[in-house]
Protein backbone atom coordinates (compact mmCIF):
# COMPACT_ATOMS: atom_id res chain seq x y z
CA UNK A 1 0.00 0.00 0.00
CA UNK A 2 2.85 2.35 0.91
CA UNK A 3 4.59 1.58 -2.39
CA UNK A 4 1.37 2.27 -4.30
CA UNK A 5 0.94 5.63 -2.55
CA UNK A 6 4.51 6.60 -3.39
CA UNK A 7 3.96 5.63 -7.04
CA UNK A 8 0.77 7.72 -7.25
CA UNK A 9 2.46 10.75 -5.68
CA UNK A 10 5.39 10.40 -8.07
CA UNK A 11 3.02 10.31 -11.03
CA UNK A 12 1.30 13.49 -9.81
CA UNK A 13 4.65 15.25 -9.48
CA UNK A 14 5.56 14.22 -13.03
CA UNK A 15 2.25 15.33 -14.49
CA UNK A 16 1.92 18.66 -12.70
CA UNK A 17 4.50 20.53 -14.80
CA UNK A 18 2.79 19.31 -17.99
CA UNK A 19 -0.61 20.59 -16.79
CA UNK A 20 0.92 23.87 -15.70
CA UNK A 21 2.37 24.36 -19.17
CA UNK A 22 -1.04 24.17 -20.85
CA UNK A 23 -1.89 27.62 -22.09
CA UNK A 24 -5.35 28.98 -21.65
CA UNK A 25 -6.85 30.00 -25.01
CA UNK A 26 -6.52 33.73 -25.59
CA UNK A 27 -9.78 35.64 -25.55
CA UNK A 28 -11.16 39.15 -25.75
CA UNK A 29 -14.25 41.06 -24.72
CA UNK A 30 -16.34 43.62 -26.59
CA UNK A 31 -19.49 44.91 -24.81
CA UNK A 32 -21.03 46.05 -28.10
CA UNK A 33 -21.61 42.38 -28.95
CA UNK A 34 -24.11 42.09 -26.06
CA UNK A 35 -23.88 40.06 -22.85
CA UNK A 36 -24.17 36.64 -24.46
CA UNK A 37 -21.58 37.31 -27.15
CA UNK A 38 -19.29 39.87 -25.49
CA UNK A 39 -16.53 37.36 -24.79
CA UNK A 40 -14.90 35.79 -27.82
CA UNK A 41 -11.99 33.37 -28.36
CA UNK A 42 -8.97 34.43 -30.38
CA UNK A 43 -8.67 31.38 -32.59
CA UNK A 44 -5.84 32.51 -34.85
CA UNK A 45 -3.41 35.34 -35.60
CA UNK A 46 -4.28 35.46 -39.31
CA UNK A 47 -5.14 39.16 -39.05
CA UNK A 48 -2.62 40.16 -36.41
CA UNK A 49 -1.41 43.66 -37.30
CA UNK A 50 -4.48 44.51 -39.39
CA UNK A 51 -6.89 47.30 -38.45
CA UNK A 52 -10.46 47.80 -39.65
CA UNK A 53 -13.03 50.59 -39.51
CA UNK A 54 -16.49 49.03 -39.77
CA UNK A 55 -19.51 51.15 -40.57
CA UNK A 56 -23.12 50.00 -40.58
CA UNK A 57 -25.13 52.08 -43.02
CA UNK A 58 -27.48 54.84 -41.84
CA UNK A 59 -28.42 54.77 -38.13
CA UNK A 60 -29.71 57.25 -35.55
CA UNK A 61 -32.44 59.39 -37.13
CA UNK A 62 -32.01 57.64 -40.50
CA UNK A 63 -33.22 54.01 -40.68
CA UNK A 64 -32.30 53.68 -44.35
CA UNK A 65 -34.53 51.62 -46.64
CA UNK A 66 -37.59 49.98 -45.06
CA UNK A 67 -39.24 46.76 -46.15
CA UNK A 68 -42.31 44.88 -44.88
CA UNK A 69 -42.10 41.22 -43.89
CA UNK A 70 -44.97 39.29 -42.33
CA UNK A 71 -46.58 42.51 -41.15
CA UNK A 72 -43.32 43.76 -39.59
CA UNK A 73 -41.10 46.61 -40.70
CA UNK A 74 -37.52 45.71 -41.63
CA UNK A 75 -35.15 48.63 -41.25
CA UNK A 76 -31.94 48.61 -43.25
CA UNK A 77 -29.77 50.10 -40.51
CA UNK A 78 -30.64 47.36 -38.01
CA UNK A 79 -29.71 44.48 -40.33
CA UNK A 80 -26.57 46.22 -41.58
CA UNK A 81 -25.48 46.86 -37.98
CA UNK A 82 -26.09 43.26 -36.93
CA UNK A 83 -23.93 41.98 -39.79
CA UNK A 84 -21.23 44.56 -38.96
CA UNK A 85 -21.09 43.32 -35.36
CA UNK A 86 -20.86 39.72 -36.54
CA UNK A 87 -18.15 40.65 -39.05
CA UNK A 88 -16.20 42.57 -36.41
CA UNK A 89 -16.33 39.61 -34.04
CA UNK A 90 -15.06 37.29 -36.77
CA UNK A 91 -12.16 39.65 -37.49
CA UNK A 92 -11.28 40.05 -33.82
CA UNK A 93 -11.34 36.27 -33.35
CA UNK A 94 -8.60 36.19 -35.98
CA UNK A 95 -6.44 38.75 -34.19
CA UNK A 96 -7.47 42.01 -35.88
CA UNK A 97 -8.02 45.41 -34.33
CA UNK A 98 -11.53 46.68 -35.07
CA UNK A 99 -13.20 50.07 -34.67
CA UNK A 100 -17.00 50.12 -34.79
CA UNK A 101 -17.82 53.59 -36.11
CA UNK A 102 -21.60 53.33 -35.71
CA UNK A 103 -22.61 51.94 -32.32
CA UNK A 104 -25.68 50.95 -30.33
CA UNK A 105 -24.77 50.01 -26.77
CA UNK A 106 -28.02 48.10 -26.18
CA UNK A 107 -28.56 46.00 -29.31
CA UNK A 108 -25.65 43.59 -29.35
CA UNK A 109 -25.64 40.69 -31.82
CA UNK A 110 -29.26 39.62 -32.20
CA UNK A 111 -30.56 36.21 -33.21
CA UNK A 112 -34.18 37.02 -34.00
CA UNK A 113 -35.74 37.43 -37.40
CA UNK A 114 -37.30 40.81 -36.67
CA UNK A 115 -34.72 43.33 -35.46
CA UNK A 116 -36.63 46.16 -33.83
CA UNK A 117 -35.73 49.64 -34.91
CA UNK A 118 -34.37 52.30 -32.59
CA UNK A 119 -32.71 55.69 -32.96
CA UNK A 120 -30.06 55.01 -30.32
CA UNK A 121 -27.16 54.60 -32.72
CA UNK A 122 -24.29 57.05 -32.38
CA UNK A 123 -21.09 57.76 -34.23
CA UNK A 124 -18.79 56.49 -31.48
CA UNK A 125 -20.75 58.36 -28.83
CA UNK A 126 -21.67 61.42 -30.90
CA UNK A 127 -25.25 62.07 -32.01
CA UNK A 128 -25.78 61.28 -35.70
CA UNK A 129 -27.01 64.29 -37.71
CA UNK A 130 -30.19 64.06 -39.75
CA UNK A 131 -28.63 65.93 -42.68
CA UNK A 132 -27.12 63.36 -45.05
CA UNK A 133 -23.92 65.22 -45.93
CA UNK A 134 -23.27 66.07 -42.28
CA UNK A 135 -23.91 62.45 -41.36
CA UNK A 136 -21.45 61.11 -43.92
CA UNK A 137 -18.88 63.76 -43.08
CA UNK A 138 -19.07 62.84 -39.41
CA UNK A 139 -18.25 59.18 -39.96
CA UNK A 140 -15.54 59.94 -42.51
CA UNK A 141 -13.86 62.35 -40.12
CA UNK A 142 -14.06 59.83 -37.28
CA UNK A 143 -12.40 57.18 -39.44
CA UNK A 144 -9.63 59.58 -40.44
CA UNK A 145 -8.97 60.58 -36.82
CA UNK A 146 -8.50 56.92 -35.88
CA UNK A 147 -6.53 56.17 -39.04
CA UNK A 148 -3.91 58.79 -38.17
CA UNK A 149 -3.37 57.21 -34.75
CA UNK A 150 -3.31 53.55 -35.75
CA UNK A 151 0.14 52.11 -36.43
CA UNK A 152 -0.93 49.20 -38.61
CA UNK A 153 0.38 49.01 -42.16
CA UNK A 154 -2.88 47.38 -43.30
CA UNK A 155 -5.91 49.56 -42.59
CA UNK A 156 -9.24 49.16 -44.37
CA UNK A 157 -12.70 50.71 -44.08
CA UNK A 158 -15.76 48.52 -44.69
CA UNK A 159 -19.20 50.09 -45.22
CA UNK A 160 -22.17 47.71 -45.04
CA UNK A 161 -25.60 48.44 -46.49
CA UNK A 162 -28.74 46.46 -47.31
CA UNK A 163 -29.80 48.91 -49.94
CA UNK A 164 -33.09 49.20 -51.80
CA UNK A 165 -32.77 49.70 -55.55
CA UNK A 166 -36.36 49.00 -56.50
CA UNK A 167 -39.08 47.21 -54.64
CA UNK A 168 -39.48 44.35 -57.08
CA UNK A 169 -35.83 43.72 -57.86
CA UNK A 170 -33.82 41.09 -56.05
CA UNK A 171 -30.19 42.08 -55.78
CA UNK A 172 -27.01 40.18 -55.14
CA UNK A 173 -23.97 41.29 -53.18
CA UNK A 174 -22.22 44.27 -54.78
CA UNK A 175 -18.81 45.71 -53.96
CA UNK A 176 -17.79 49.28 -54.67
CA UNK A 177 -14.43 51.00 -54.41
CA UNK A 178 -13.23 54.54 -55.00
CA UNK A 179 -11.83 55.55 -58.37
CA UNK A 180 -8.08 55.08 -58.43
CA UNK A 181 -7.97 53.07 -55.22
CA UNK A 182 -5.69 50.14 -56.04
CA UNK A 183 -6.05 48.56 -52.59
CA UNK A 184 -9.79 49.17 -52.48
CA UNK A 185 -10.24 47.53 -55.87
CA UNK A 186 -8.11 44.53 -54.88
CA UNK A 187 -10.08 44.02 -51.67
CA UNK A 188 -13.39 44.34 -53.50
CA UNK A 189 -12.34 41.77 -56.12
CA UNK A 190 -11.06 39.40 -53.45
CA UNK A 191 -14.32 39.67 -51.51
CA UNK A 192 -16.38 39.03 -54.62
CA UNK A 193 -14.25 36.02 -55.57
CA UNK A 194 -14.52 34.62 -52.05
CA UNK A 195 -18.31 34.94 -51.92
CA UNK A 196 -18.68 33.43 -55.39
CA UNK A 197 -16.71 30.39 -54.19
CA UNK A 198 -18.74 30.14 -50.98
CA UNK A 199 -22.08 30.31 -52.74
CA UNK A 200 -20.97 27.73 -55.30
CA UNK A 201 -19.97 25.37 -52.50
CA UNK A 202 -22.85 25.91 -50.07
CA UNK A 203 -25.71 26.96 -52.37
CA UNK A 204 -24.82 25.56 -55.82
CA UNK A 205 -28.30 26.14 -57.26
CA UNK A 206 -28.48 29.77 -56.22
CA UNK A 207 -26.00 31.31 -58.62
CA UNK A 208 -24.03 34.44 -57.83
CA UNK A 209 -24.00 37.57 -59.95
CA UNK A 210 -22.38 40.08 -57.61
CA UNK A 211 -20.12 42.64 -59.25
CA UNK A 212 -17.22 44.96 -58.47
CA UNK A 213 -17.20 48.52 -59.73
CA UNK A 214 -16.06 52.07 -59.07
CA UNK A 215 -18.60 54.32 -57.41
CA UNK A 216 -18.38 57.97 -56.55
CA UNK A 217 -19.58 57.68 -52.95
CA UNK A 218 -18.82 60.31 -50.32
CA UNK A 219 -17.48 57.86 -47.73
CA UNK A 220 -15.16 56.19 -50.23
CA UNK A 221 -14.00 59.49 -51.67
CA UNK A 222 -13.41 61.25 -48.37
CA UNK A 223 -11.75 58.72 -46.08
CA UNK A 224 -8.02 58.04 -45.82
CA UNK A 225 -7.96 54.22 -45.62
CA UNK A 226 -8.74 52.14 -48.68
CA UNK A 227 -12.36 51.13 -48.41
CA UNK A 228 -15.06 48.89 -49.82
CA UNK A 229 -18.77 49.68 -49.78
CA UNK A 230 -20.84 46.49 -49.72
CA UNK A 231 -24.50 46.19 -50.64
CA UNK A 232 -25.75 42.89 -49.24
CA UNK A 233 -29.16 42.80 -50.87
CA UNK A 234 -32.47 44.57 -51.18
CA UNK A 235 -34.36 44.93 -47.89
CA UNK A 236 -37.58 45.51 -49.86
CA UNK A 237 -37.38 42.34 -51.97
CA UNK A 238 -39.28 39.33 -50.60
CA UNK A 239 -36.62 36.74 -51.43
CA UNK A 240 -33.82 38.91 -50.05
CA UNK A 241 -35.88 39.46 -46.91
CA UNK A 242 -36.23 35.72 -46.38
CA UNK A 243 -32.44 35.47 -46.61
CA UNK A 244 -31.62 38.42 -44.37
CA UNK A 245 -34.03 37.65 -41.53
CA UNK A 246 -32.31 34.31 -40.93
CA UNK A 247 -29.59 34.75 -38.31
CA UNK A 248 -27.58 31.88 -39.81
CA UNK A 249 -27.47 33.69 -43.13
CA UNK A 250 -26.32 36.93 -41.51
CA UNK A 251 -23.62 34.99 -39.71
CA UNK A 252 -22.56 33.22 -42.90
CA UNK A 253 -22.25 36.52 -44.75
CA UNK A 254 -20.11 37.93 -41.94
CA UNK A 255 -17.88 34.85 -41.89
CA UNK A 256 -17.47 34.77 -45.66
CA UNK A 257 -16.59 38.47 -45.79
CA UNK A 258 -14.03 37.86 -43.04
CA UNK A 259 -12.58 34.97 -45.07
CA UNK A 260 -12.26 37.31 -48.05
CA UNK A 261 -10.51 39.92 -45.92
CA UNK A 262 -8.04 37.29 -44.69
CA UNK A 263 -7.32 36.33 -48.30
CA UNK A 264 -6.69 39.98 -49.19
CA UNK A 265 -4.49 40.50 -46.13
CA UNK A 266 -2.27 37.64 -47.24
CA UNK A 267 -1.73 39.45 -50.58
CA UNK A 268 -0.27 42.57 -49.00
Amino acid sequence: MKKLLIAVLSLIVILLPVSAQKKKQASGKEPLFGKAMASYPIVSNELSGACFYLVGGHGGPDPGAIGTYGGHKLHEDEYAYDIVLRLGRELMMRGAKVHFIIQDKKDGIRNGKILRNSKRETCMGQAIPLDQVARLRQRSQKIDQLYKKDKSNYKRAIFVHVDSRSQGKQTDVYFYHAKGSKNGKRLANTLRSTLATKYKRHQPNRGFNGTVSERNLYVLRNTLPAGVYIELGNIQNKRDQQRLVQENNRQALARWIADGIVADYKKR
